[in-house]
């Protein structure tokens, strides 16, 4: 149960956005970048749950807390508060987006009809009141352990289905229109194979994998990748919730959830890449959209990852909730009504930001570039020298210099993400990401 918790922590829509960069770094680039992020998520954790077991506390803002005064507990909350409001953002622009192509294709319904329920802004309202919220005023995370294996399972499902159209979709491919609509109707939703338009020079360009790339978009791939392996603040409520907690257990269930997650990440941007190769969209389902809007099998992994999101939108609300408690009620005792305010708060303030944010790379690429470094690298670091004591390991000693040569990194990966990003906005190349 607990693999499936941190799983899920760790499975968000970040796997959606793996097969654009991978197309914008190439095969064996990305999977040097993603081995990278997964061990060093690693170490990062074993950081965390040495300094835990240090001094017997098992709260991220704690820890700060006890590093470097209220200052250390302000700056791991409002981290945790960032890094999981932008997670909860991206999961409902997903709800947004998605949800109403799917409800217009089983409908048969025209999308200029203007009706309000395939209106993306009314049911990521609507999604929010009627399922996330009544899920998010649960009192303890633990409750919540089911769901997280449903949630997975339903990416599973994802995943097989992604593996499964790169054998059945041609290269390239062809657009749906509103010319073979009734060719469609008529056939057994298998995708044309028609491609006379093509010739063979624009085939081979577009058509063939990339080993490594480098373009004005590769500056988003850092910070996704990172915004992917992102679990840290639910390390330490899970560690806390195990039956006969140790640290060598939690390391054991840490390690075998990245695996599990490195391997269905990389299989997924694989051979979702493989598949659309140079026109693969920043949102990958977008692009099977492109090709059949009725295909029964891609409406079913829609479902099946607007299920998953919404159910892992609780998940990562626990801790930002639990990070505003210690920040602003650190000595007040558990309150209902406190408890469903700060929810409520929350997802209204994500709601608002997710309709008039405008496309789910600005939200992976801002974030990820800066709280995902201090939660995964600067904050589990610094923790680690500051609460070891000096008669333990002193200063000098082998595993405080690594701990400050990985806050270096991390320093040097914010400073790295957000140049990249604000070159990309200044020299006005962000500007054509929705049409990817």
């Amino acid at each position: 149960m607990s693999v499936f918790n941190l799983g899920n922590a760790i499975m968000g829509s970040g796997i959606l956005g793996l097969a654009y960069a991978m197309a914008n770094t190439g095969i064996l680039l990305f999977l040097f970048l993603l081995t990278a992020v997964a061990g060093l998520s690693c170490y990062s954790i074993h950081l965390l749950l040495k300094s835990s077991g240090v001094v017997g506390i098992r709260s991220y803002e704690q820890l700060g807390m006890r590093a470097f005064g209220i200052s250390g507990k302000m700056a791991a909350g409002i981290a945790i508060t960032l890094q999981n409001i932008g997670a909860m953002s991206s999961y409902c622009y997903i709800i947004k987006s998605e949800f109403p192509l799917v409800l217009q294709a089983f409908l048969r319904a025209d999308p200029n009809s203007g009706e309000w329920y395939l209106n993306g802004n009314y049911l990521v309202l609507l999604v929010s009141v009627c399922v996330i919220l009544p899920l998010a005023l649960m009192k303890q995370l633990g409750y919540l352990g089911y769901t997280s294996g449903f949630s997975l399972s339903c990416m599973v499902f994802f995943l097989t289905a992604v593996i499964y159209k790169k054998f059945q979709i041609p290269c390239p491919f062809e657009e749906f229109t509103s010319n073979n609509t009734l060719a469609h109707m008529h056939s057994n939703g298998t995708v044309g194979h028609a491609h006379t338009y093509h010739n063979g020079h624009e085939m081979d360009s577009h058509c063939s994998p990339q080993m490594f790339t480098v373009n004005s978009q590769t500056a988003y791939t850092i910070p996704i990748l990172a915004f992917a392996f992102v679990c840290h603040p639910e390390v330490l409520p899970i560690y806390t919730e195990l039956r006969n907690p140790n640290q060598r257990k939690m390391q054991h269930i840490s390690n075998i959830s990245i695996l599990i997650m490195y391997v269905m990440y990389f299989l997924a941007a694989l051979f979702g890449y493989l598949t659309f190769y140079t026109n693969v969209e920043p949102e990958l389902l977008h692009t099977y959209s492109r090709i059949d809007p009725y295909d029964t099998l891609i409406l079913c992994v829609r479902l099946a990852v607007l299920t998953a999101v919404t159910l892992t939108v609780p998940i990562v609300l626990f801790p930002v909730r639990r990070a505003i408690q210690e920040m602003l009620f650190a000595n007040k005792t558990f309150n209902w009504i406190r408890h469903v305010a700060i929810a409520v708060t929350l997802l209204s303030f994500i709601n608002l930001l997710v309709i008039f944010a405008p496309n789910i790379l600005g939200i992976f690429g801002v974030i990820g570039a800066t709280s995902a470094p201090c939660l995964i690298f600067i904050f589990p670091a610094v923790f680690y020298i500051r609460i070891v004591p000096k008669d333990k390991e002193p200063t000098r000693s082998t595993p405080k210099i690594f701990a400050a040569c990985f806050a270096g990194l991390g320093v040097l990966f914010m400073i790295m993400s957000w140049s990249f990003i604000i070159i990309d906005w200044t020299s006005g190349s962000s500007s054509s990401l929705g049409g990817h």
